[in-house]
């Protein structure tokens, strides 16, 4: 009940939350349509008191309490009409979550006393529920950061066409790690440990991609069937971590892990959830937004408010039309980058930020808010350029300084190595950074976010061992997830004793990387398709949180080990050679200053592609001449002109081998191989071979080749003064070569 001998003065309507200024607490809450607004506080045994916020400025609750103290545990009930036809469910009896929380405290029980009608009721959600919440509802805390608390963090800075992306989830990466202590096991805490870091860093990869990381909830109905919300894509509070990720409860577990990795030269970059709320459809539970301001934080129908505009597939569509949301998200945005020293977003269904007049429109006030934002317009901004509302697939049309999800990419790779007709003039495009998407608008190759897999689908172990997806274990008869994965078993469903079979897709596996990693844009590989990891055929398994989708460090198998390390090879060597991640769209022209063209197309018998030959429907066959000569656009540090080596890759998707020829370049000098996907993820060898010699190449292999100049130098040497822009050689990063040829 509230009480009168608590000390509450007026405060301030600014900054939303529970800010603490070493005194005490000043508490505000947006509401426009609300009444009254009660700040429910909370002692350390569950007791509540209650007392009024006495301002109201500009659409915000607000009071300010000198008792108060970081620690402080509350929660608001908040009142005003309870009217769902015209968009209100105003319902003191409910506990509500500030949306500015920093830090949780409990968790959320579930049951009927969380939503604000009567379960079961004829008249659903036109009933009304008095029973209180405040015993199972998860409450808020206030934390000792200050609206000035903005730390320091070393950022790496990776430019965006030297970026490689790896897309990690929090829990399943360190669940089954053997040097990571069992009590800090799917933790940031796990995630901060020596191995896990060292790992990382060996691979190469430039930024770590976490699944959604700000506190989400496992859904009511995943739990009622005994499962869980594995990936976290149903945020309840934008501000504060996931308190299953922390080991300790403490924030400062995260900026420690943000520290290990900045250390180590990796960037982090969060995957966020602002299309839509955890609270559903008008059938869900009320836990904040719902109950606080329903009418301004969502999007209802209009002319029948009652219901919720959904261009999410999730229930509901945050209302992007409304200031205060934008400031909701900008707020949170700029906290995980001042605070948390996150260097990147990746929004999820990222077209409903354009949709603050319906339809998708790329200078919507959310994205102008971000090109214009001091903090937020010189970090990395990634968009999954689609929803599921009319118009919701907006690939490359997004503004420019986003990178963006290219599934074109994703499925052109995929259909040209399992064998479809028609890919080549497609993955032509694809290899070169998608200009027929992204060139326009002074948008460069890294606008495209290039990846085979992600969390949501096929692993790339699963792509080539099942033609079916296999999601029984969802509890959903096997309808979710999709049907359209372009993959194939190469014989038998699943695991085979098949050493033919296991083989090839081995191959395949090592195809799709190479493809991946040798590709203009920035590549995304998702943790676990480095070593094999499976699972079992399960191309959405969102509710498994368990050994399903935990990486398996201790199983991972020689070819794995090997597959690691040529991983790991390939991102050297795109890091020591620009010309795999030039900064402007390959043309296949002479480039100004020199006299060489950019790039040139071939068939197998090296000669430059005509026109008739991309008219071919049948074909299965690229070769890709890079002229690293074309690349004196690329400064050094110092400012020192950086031309590179050139390189030759050839694909064969066919079952068949063919006779390949190398191209003649008159310029005295030899091809190195380099790569050879058909004698598995090892060094190709080291004969080389002069323009005109023929090359028999297997099918369904990947070959990459690297010019050596007249008199034997290897690749990778940078003419000027003498320097190697960014590190090795191609000679000097080499790949594994087979257990016979190591010595160890």
């Amino acid at each position: 009940m509230a009480t009168s001998d608590l000390d509450v003065r007026p405060g301030y309507p600014h900054p939303l939350g529970a800010t603490w200024d070493g005194r005490g607490v000043n508490f505000a809450l947006f509401s426009a349509n609300a009444t009254r607004v009660e700040l429910c506080l909370f002692d350390a045994r569950g007791r509540e008191t209650r007392v009024d916020l006495p301002e109201y400025t500009d659409e915000v609750w607000h009071g300010y309490l000198p008792a108060a103290q970081p620690g402080t545990v509350y929660g608001y009930r908040v009142h005003g009409p309870y009217a769902p036809d015209h968009g209100h469910w105003f319902n003191p009896n409910k506990l509500l979550l500030d949306p500015y929380a920093r830090a949780l405290e409990g968790r959320l029980d579930w049951d009927g006393a969380h939503f604000c009608f009567q379960l079961g009721h004829p008249r659903a959600d036109l009933s009304f529920c008095t029973r209180d919440n405040a015993a199972t509802m998860i409450k808020a805390r206030v934390v000792e950061d200050t609206e000035t608390g903005r730390r320091t963090f070393k950022r790496p800075g990776h430019p965006w066409q030297s970026s490689v992306i790896y897309e990690m989830h929090v829990r399943g990466f360190t669940m089954r790690h053997p040097d990571v202590h069992e009590s800090y096991r799917g933790t940031f805490a796990g995630l901060s440990t020596r191995a896990v870091a060292e790992y990382l860093r060996a691979l190469g990869i430039t930024a770590v991609e976490l699944l959604p990381i700000h506190a989400f909830i496992h859904d009511r109905h995943l739990q009622m069937r005994g499962r869980r919300n594995y990936w976290g894509y149903n945020t309840l509070a934008y501000f504060a971590p996931h308190p299953e990720y922390l080991a300790s409860g403490d924030l400062e577990e995260v900026r420690s892990f943000v520290h290990t990795m900045h250390d180590h030269g990796i960037e982090v970059i969060m995957d966020v959830v602002y299309n839509h709320t955890a609270e559903g459809s008008h059938l869900g539970p009320m836990l904040s937004f719902r109950g606080i301001d329903n009418a301004s934080y969502y999007r209802l129908v209009p002319g029948n408010p009652r219901y919720y505009m959904d261009s999410t597939g999730c229930g509901n569509t945050l209302n992007f039309r409304h200031h205060r949301v934008v400031q909701l998200v900008m707020d949170s945005l700029r906290y995980w980058v001042e605070h948390m020293g996150v260097d990147g977003f990746r929004f999820d269904l990222a077209t409903v930020h354009g949709r603050d007049i319906g339809h998708y429109d790329r200078e919507a006030t959310f994205l102008d808010s971000i090109r214009q934002d001091p903090v937020l317009s010189r970090v990395k901004m990634i968009a999954e350029p689609w929803d599921v509302g009319e118009g919701g697939y907006q690939l490359g049309q997004f503004p420019p300084g986003w990178a963006e999800w290219n599934d074109r990419y994703r499925d052109t790779v995929r259909r040209f190595w399992r064998g479809d007709p028609g890919q080549v003039p497609d993955l032509a495009t694809r290899l070169t950074g998608s200009s027929d998407v992204f060139e326009r608008h002074g948008r460069k190759p890294w606008a495209s976010i290039n990846y085979v897999t992600s969390h949501d689908g096929f692993t790339l172990a699963d792509l080539v061992s099942y033609e079916r997806k296999h999601n029984e274990a969802n509890g959903e008869d096997n309808r979710d997830g999709t049907n359209a994965s372009f993959s194939a078993n190469h014989g038998t469903e699943g695991p085979t004793p098949n050493n033919a079979i296991a083989t090839l897709r081995l191959r395949q596996r090592v195809n799709m990387l190479a493809t991946l990693l040798l590709s203009q844009g920035v590549p995304m590989l998702m943790a676990g398709d480095e070593f094999g990891h499976t699972q079992n055929g399960n191309n959405n398994p969102y509710c498994q949180d368990n050994e399903t989708t935990w990486l398996d460090w201790d199983r991972i198998t020689t070819d794995g080990q090997r597959l690691i390390r040529l991983v790991s090879w390939l991102i050297r060597l795109r890091r020591a050679h620009p010309v795999f991640r030039r900064d402007r769209f390959l043309r296949g022209e002479i480039v100004p200053g020199t006299t060489v063209i950019d790039s040139v197309w071939l068939n197998p018998d090296g000669q430059e592609r005509q026109v008739s030959d991309w008219e071919n429907g049948q074909a299965q066959f690229v070769g890709l001449l890079l002229r690293g000569e074309a690349g004196t656009h690329y400064v050094t540090p110092a400012g020192e002109p950086c031309p590179d080596d050139t390189f030759l890759i050839f694909m064969n998707a066919g079952v068949e081998p063919l006779t390949c020829h190398m191209p003649r370049l008159g310029d005295g000098g030899c091809w190195l191989p380099l790569l050879d996907t058909a004698i598995g993820p090892v060094l190709a060898g080291t004969d080389t071979l002069t323009d005109g010699a023929v090359h028999r190449m297997a099918g369904r292999s990947l070959v990459l080749f690297g010019r050596q100049p007249p008199g034997g130098a290897a690749p990778g040497a940078v003419a000027g003064a003498g320097k190697q822009p960014q590190g090795a050689s191609v000679r000097s990063a080499e790949p594994p070569r087979p257990d016979s040829e190591r010595a160890e």
